[in-house]
């Protein structure tokens, strides 16, 4: 029996058994079930079934370029072409102390390569760029085209939160796979990914796939494959994509909550930070100046001598922010000691992240407010030598019945040895155009 009006040019079943028994689906058929689905024809259970099938029998190369064309087609696509300055973007797919968009954007617009930086919020256990941001008082995530085109002919950078226009198809979509598990299908990780960031009109693109305990993929195979197919996916629609595969088994930095994040982001602008976020800083953003036609540039000169803090203050002043202004502290803390003496060889980036949530950085469901003061500081990284009763942690909120529960996350999460771990490489691979 059809379940598709017969004014429709497909059956949704028939999509729906093309793909459960392996077959690659044609591009007219992508093109339809996109559109209807987005138009309410194709029902939730059917691109459900859609869903699972593509998890279960994959796509190829040319299936997922169509599926991810046909999301951007679904909306919106905006054109900086009017712009002085070449663009590059940066997408990460999120991790524990993942404050890299906030020293990054300033520092690559400090060499005259625009960064249209759409980010969002945090869900989980990782954080969400704008959150960090609004921890500054008067920061504004939300700005209109014309803003957004004024700042980035400006300053040059600009972060802030993507429009409801761009791919509303993957807006539905996502909710879908999240609640139907499908949320591991490359495929679909892939084109909801790239349908956003082809949509938001960046001539440039750099991927920072996490892998580790921290991060949705928590092997490396797995985020191979997932750069590998994103870097297709931008390098087929026209934009010059690059990936790097980054270890989130550790967080990143010293610091994971929102202002804690930005306080540590503001070191590193002011030519300190700890040594990983600065390496990986400026690795990214050489990758971005490279991808943008800029290579060669001396990144670490523009955030050692004031540059990259110029712009930044210029791009939260944009925006409404008070870059001088005090940021938020927790009303209560609590340490978290070594048990004992020894060298710190394991300090889980997932249970960190954990704790930072339900300390209230976080958040459990979109429409949960985060506390900008919550979250966990780091006094000691793997390989560093610790006491027995020195402070590992430091734990911050503005609520302490929190503690508990955060202390319950980090139990298992560290272990302190007599002798230190083999060192792991920041920059695991990098994946190119093929």
């Amino acid at each position: 029996m059809s379940t598709t009006p017969s004014t429709e040019k497909f059956d949704a079943v028939d999509v729906i058994v093309a793909k459960r028994d392996g077959h690659r689906l044609t591009d007219a058929q992508i093109d339809w079930v996109i559109d209807a689905y987005t138009r309410g024809v194709v029902a939730e259970e059917q691109m459900s079934a859609l869903n699972m099938a593509i998890l279960l029998n994959g796509m190829d190369r040319a299936e997922i370029s169509r599926w991810t064309a046909a999301m951007i087609a679904s909306g919106e696509r905006m054109d900086f072409s009017g712009l002085r300055r070449p663009t590059a973007d940066k997408h990460s797919t999120g991790g524990v102390g993942d404050k890299i968009t906030l020293p990054l954007a300033p520092l690559v617009a400090v060499f005259d390569v625009a960064v249209p930086q759409l980010s969002g919020r945090g869900l989980g256990h990782t954080g969400g760029t704008l959150d960090k941001l609004e921890s500054i008082p008067g920061w504004r995530a939300a700005l209109s085209n014309d803003e957004m085109m004024a700042q980035l002919d400006g300053p040059g950078a600009v972060i802030c939160q993507a429009g409801s226009g761009l791919a509303p198809a993957d807006r539905k979509l996502y909710a879908l796979r999240d609640v139907t598990g499908t949320v591991e299908a490359i495929p679909l990780i892939a084109s909801s990914i790239m349908s956003k960031k082809i949509a938001e009109g960046t001539g440039a693109l750099v991927l920072d796939v996490k892998v580790g305990s921290g991060a949705f993929m928590k092997d490396l195979d797995r985020a191979r494959e997932l750069a590998r197919t994103m870097v297709d996916l931008g390098t087929d629609a026209g934009v010059n994509t690059v990936a790097l595969l980054t270890d989130m088994s550790t967080p990143l930095g010293l610091t994971a909550g929102n202002a804690l994040e930005v306080r540590e982001s503001l070191e590193v602008l002011a030519g300190g930070g700890p040594s990983d976020v600065v390496d990986l800083t400026v690795a990214l953003a050489e990758e971005m100046l490279a991808a943008a036609g800029r290579p060669g540039e001396d990144v670490r000169a523009a955030l050692a001598d004031g540059r990259a803090m110029d712009v930044w203050r210029r791009m939260i002043e944009a925006q409404g922010g008070d870059a001088d202004a005090t940021l938020p502290v927790a009303r209560h803390t609590e340490q978290v000691l070594a048990p004992a003496d020894g060298v710190l060889t394991r300090l889980d980036a997932y249970a960190v992240g954990i704790a930072a949530w339900r300390l209230g950085a976080g958040r459990a469901r979109k429409e949960d407010p985060v506390q900008a003061g919550a979250g966990v500081e780091l006094h000691a990284k793997p390989g560093d030598a610790v006491r027995a009763g020195q402070p590992l942690l430091t734990l911050h909120t503005d609520t302490p019945e929190r503690f508990e529960r955060a202390n319950e996350a980090l139990e298992g999460g560290f272990d302190v040895a007599a002798e230190a771990p083999a060192a792991t490489p920041l920059i695991l691979d990098r994946i190119a155009a093929s």
